[in-house]
């Protein structure tokens, strides 16, 4: 009560005093009536109290609220009453109005009151299950007031009431389902406590992601009308947001679900005459800040790659730029668009190819990059317009350096138009370089840095650009040109900041000539350079030309560093005696410390983007910061060496390069061993498939060999049979017509074969043995690379060596299969000087017998043929009766596990039944002593039984509470007074 007095100081004691006592009666209404009504009139009487009195009726009544969440969940009024009450306790939306003394007064402690009602409601984490387990509830009644007390819940105490939801089982998975929620209030207000609940924790954003939200609040947005929709679609798109920013896995699944073609159709604006709402113009806003979520160069190079190549893929980026080129767009919506399509071409070669394609709808037309460099250096265009401007050109520029080239090439003299038609984007940076508007100056030197960052080509190129300054004078180079304006930069009187020209010129110069020696010379061949950078360096100057002092510093260190000692006047050496005689080396380190302690620099090296309060502040570009970061030591280190030292660091140098060029050779000798090395590997395959051709042949020819060799046996046994029936008549000279000599000769020929077959058979074993030689040598060739080159030469030496012996056993093959050829050509010969023989002199009984024989094979074969059928009949059989046996077998056992599962069940259900009919059970007796513990007490008191019910307060008028609240407490009193 002391709280309540210190709260409540302002208010008289006896209303305080009376509202008090009143909220007593209630909450002891709502704690010991028996009937439901009672409670629920009590309850309603407490939450037409709780906007007013929030303090009394928190301190008061909350644990009785809580109660009835516990213990009356069966009545969606009363429930519904409760979770009001709560909600107007701990929520800060007070509707009712006050005076402006009792608004100041009550500021303060009504934001404390919330927070510290929130800090005892979760200190039991059972009631925020309890609350998640109200919200499964269909009631209106319920889930709309039980949404509302979560949410505010969540904005009290975020961080603690995540964590009681992530550890809660089924938790978020329960408020998910408010998503789905057919009446629109509660889907509504479902999306902004899915708002509450995912900031700032990873974890619950993760499942939420998982829980499909990005399909269903895609399918809102799209309900409700893309772009022109109403405030459902930026709560939406705010929550996307929550999900996707900087989580890494939320970012891979939207991808991996293809949900970035479904963002496509946010940015069909339709025509320029429909008119851009307040609403609309903030939806497309939070859109294009939710692809630039997507494509952050924040996040990990990989995911925003393939995200800007599916964007591009999906036609997004194409969509963006007719955005960017359509005429009425509102400015701020231009802007962020400029960006967003900045970072989707940040890096990736593909996306900024298109981009340097996409041309404005003028006449003549003209590529968007000119078009926006043209809006860059206007000095009319908003500052913020200009910023994204130089954003977008940086990102096209970005480790592109194919569009660099195609921008210093249009300043190059061979390509730059004659006539004078068109603008290029090389003349408006030179523009926008020596005009009088300081920040043109500046955007145009940082855009031109871009062009020649980490590309020392195009830093070559660019040396060859002449400048015509004014009639009748030679040309001078842009190089020259940039130095004398530099020079000259406090006679110039230009509009904007002091410095912001000279700074701008300076990071240029620096950009381009470190690590390119041959703009060192080019810059120390002008010998006014030199003695203006020790002069600016040397003064002592005030707070704000410090910093083009260091950047002076950096200028001068970068022309020791990157020096090649090609002019004598100007070496290392002699350049560093110069800064130790005229500025000191303490002083000179000293002034280049000035750049990384300005206040600038460290928000410059934060993010990428342009990102500046106004333009006197855009002073460091961010690629300049890395530059700075990396040469700032080394420079150090190159003013305090000594002579011995830098000729120490050049021979090291030289032996790098000795050993790089080494390397080199070494590098190419291998390239080419590992292509002889395929090539032979190719030859060996052809080898091998030669060889297996070969002896594939072989076989056949020994084949064919021993088919002849059995043939002319059987010849040779019919004809000795022959010759024995017919041996009176056939001793002359002649057998069966073939002389003795022939039959010699012919075995002789056939002994030939049998050899040569044997011969080519070794030849062939000796040949696989000299491949599988071959194979060891090129695995020891490919382990040793210094011997390779020996083994490939070896390798080379045997492949020749094979290839003539292939050609010699080709050849011999060649005439072994001609002498089979005469073989058979003989054999058919011998064949009909058989049959003609056999027909001239018959032998009786012969054909018979073969006859005979003949038919007995023929009557074998039949029969081992039908056994053959009859076997794979069986077979066949057999295996469809096993098909069949473990078709049965499967469905038994999934019969057997489904009556299992129902067992299971059964007996969860059985136990589960008996516990509550023991609770019941145990309910009833409770309830039963305490009914017999009251009657004694009203006994005791003096009461008789008759008149418990006459014992309750009557309650008649309690429906006229929301109405009018003094009335209502007129009538409260009334009826306690009773």
């Amino acid at each position: 009560m002391n709280f309540l007095r210190g709260v409540m100081g302002g208010q008289s004691a006896g209303p305080q005093h009376t509202e008090a006592e009143t909220i007593q009666k209630l909450c002891d209404r709502v704690a010991s009536s028996t009937l439901l009504d009672d409670r629920r009139n009590a309850v309603r009487a407490l939450k037409s109290l709780s906007k007013k009195y929030r303090l009394e009726v928190g301190i008061q009544a909350m644990e009785h609220l809580i109660h009835v969440l516990q213990t009356d969940r069966s009545d969606s009024e009363i429930i519904g009453y409760a979770l009001d009450t709560l909600y107007n306790i701990i929520s800060n939306d007070e509707e009712e109005e006050v005076d402006d003394v009792e608004e100041e007064n009550s500021t303060r402690p009504s934001e404390d009151l919330g927070s510290q009602f929130t800090e005892i409601f979760i200190k039991q984490p059972e009631n925020i299950t309890l609350l998640l387990s109200l919200l499964e509830e269909f009631d209106f009644h319920v889930r709309w007031p039980g949404v509302k007390l979560l949410t505010s819940l969540l904005k009290h105490l975020g961080p603690q009431v995540q964590q009681i939801i992530l550890v809660s089982p089924m938790g978020v998975s329960r408020l998910m389902d408010l998503l789905a929620d057919s009446r629109e209030v509660i889907r509504n207000d479902g999306v902004l406590l899915l708002q509450a609940l995912t900031r700032s924790n990873g974890a619950i954003q993760k499942i939420v992601a998982f829980e499909n939200a990005f399909e269903r609040l895609l399918d809102i947005i799209t309900e409700e009308g893309n772009s022109d929709g109403g405030i459902v679609v930026e709560d939406c798109l705010l929550l996307l947001q929550n999900l996707l920013k900087n989580n890494n896995s939320n970012q891979n699944f939207f991808k991996e679900g293809s949900y970035i073609q479904r963002m496509k159709p946010w940015f069909e604006v339709g025509d320029e005459n429909s008119g851009w709402s307040a609403q609309k113009v903030t939806n497309l806003h939070l859109m294009l800040q939710l692809v630039r979520v997507l494509v952050s160069p924040t996040n990990p190079p990989g995911a925003t790659s393939s995200c800007q190549k599916a964007m591009f893929q999906c036609g997004l980026l194409q969509q963006l730029c007719t955005i960017l080129m359509a005429t009425g767009v509102p400015a701020d919506i231009l802007t962020e668009t400029i960006n967003t399509v900045s970072e989707v071409i940040r890096g990736c070669q593909v996306n900024q190819d298109y981009f340097a394609s996409v041309n404005a709808p003028s006449n003549p037309p003209r590529p968007a990059i000119v078009v926006l460099l043209m809006s860059m250096v206007n000095e009319r265009q908003p500052f913020v317009l200009r910023c994204a401007v130089l954003y977008c050109f940086q990102c096209f520029l970005y480790k592109n350096q194919k569009g660099q080239g195609e921008i210093v090439s249009t300043l190059l003299p061979s390509t730059i138009d004659a006539t004078g038609n068109s603008v290029s984007a090389g003349q408006l940076l030179c523009g926008g370089l020596f005009s009088t508007d300081s920040l043109s100056n500046w955007c145009a030197a940082v855009a031109l840095a871009h062009a020649l960052q980490e590309n020392a080509t195009q830093k070559e190129q660019l040396l060859r650009v002449q400048l015509a300054t004014s009639i009748g004078n030679p040309p001078v180079s842009l190089l020259q040109q940039c130095t004398n304006i530099l020079s000259q930069g406090d006679k110039i009187n230009r509009r904007g900041s002091k410095i912001q020209t000279r700074v701008g010129l300076l990071m240029l110069l620096c950009t381009w000539l470190s690590n390119c020696p041959i703009a060192v010379t080019h810059f120390l061949h002008n010998s006014a350079n030199v003695p203006f950078l020790t002069g600016q360096i040397a003064e002592n100057l005030g707070e704000e030309e410090q910093l083009v002092q260091g950047l002076c510093a950096l200028l001068l260190g970068i022309t020791i560093y990157f020096n090649d000692n090609s002019l004598e006047s100007y070496m290392k050496e002699k350049l560093k005696q110069l800064i130790e005689k005229r500025i000191g080396k303490e002083n000179f380190i000293e002034k280049l410390g000035f750049i990384s302690k300005h206040d600038l620099y460290s928000r410059a090296s934060q993010k990428p983007q342009p990102n500046f309060l106004s333009p006197e502040c855009m002073i460091f570009d961010h690629e300049f910061t890395k530059l700075v970061k990396e040469l700032e030591g080394v420079i150090t280190k190159a003013i305090y060496k000594s002579r011995e030292e830098d000729k120490e660091e050049e021979e090291v140098k030289k032996t790098l390069e000795q050993h790089d060029s080494i390397v080199t050779h070494y590098k190419n000798m291998i390239r080419e061993q590992d292509l002889q090395l395929e090539e032979l590997k190719q030859q060996i395959s052809t080898l091998k498939c030669q060889n297996e051709q070969l002896q594939t042949a072989v076989t056949q020819q020994a084949s064919q060999i021993q088919q002849h060799k059995d043939q002319y046996n059987l010849l040779k046994i019919q004809l000795g049979k022959e010759t024995q029936h017919q041996g009176s008549h056939n001793d002359g000279a002649q057998m069966n017509g073939i002389q003795p000599e022939e039959i010699s000769r012919l075995r002789e020929e056939v002994e030939e074969l049998k050899s040569n077959q044997e011969l080519l058979q070794s030849q062939l074993a000796e040949k696989d043995s000299l491949i599988e030689s071959l194979k060891s040598l090129e695995t020891s060739s490919g382990m040793n690379e210094q011997s390779s080159e020996a083994a490939s030469i070896r390798d080379s030496e045997q492949i020749a060596e094979l290839k003539q012996e292939l050609e010699t056993l080709k050849s011999q093959l060649n005439t072994q299969s001609m002498e089979i050829n005469n073989l058979q050509i003989e054999k058919q010969e011998l064949l009909q000087k058989a049959e003609a023989f056999a027909q001239s002199v018959p032998v009786p009984g012969d054909s018979e017998k073969i006859a005979a024989k003949t038919t007995d094979v023929e009557g074998r074969l039949s029969a081992l043929l039908e056994e053959n059928k009859e076997l794979k009949n069986e077979i066949k059989s057999l295996s469809e009766e096993k098909t069949a046996i473990k078709e049965q077998l499967d469905s038994s056992n999934s019969t057997i596990a489904i009556l299992q599962n129902e067992k299971n069940s059964l007996e969860l259900h059985i136990k589960d039944s008996k516990k509550e009919q023991d609770d019941l059970l145990v309910l009833l007796a409770d309830q039963d002593q305490k009914i017999i513990a009251i009657k004694k007490k009203l006994k005791e008191a003096g009461h008789p039984d008759e008149e418990e019910d006459e014992l309750i307060i009557p309650v008649g008028q309690d429906d006229e509470f929301d109405e009018d609240e003094d009335d209502d407490k007129n009538d409260i009193e009334g009826d306690i007074q009773l």
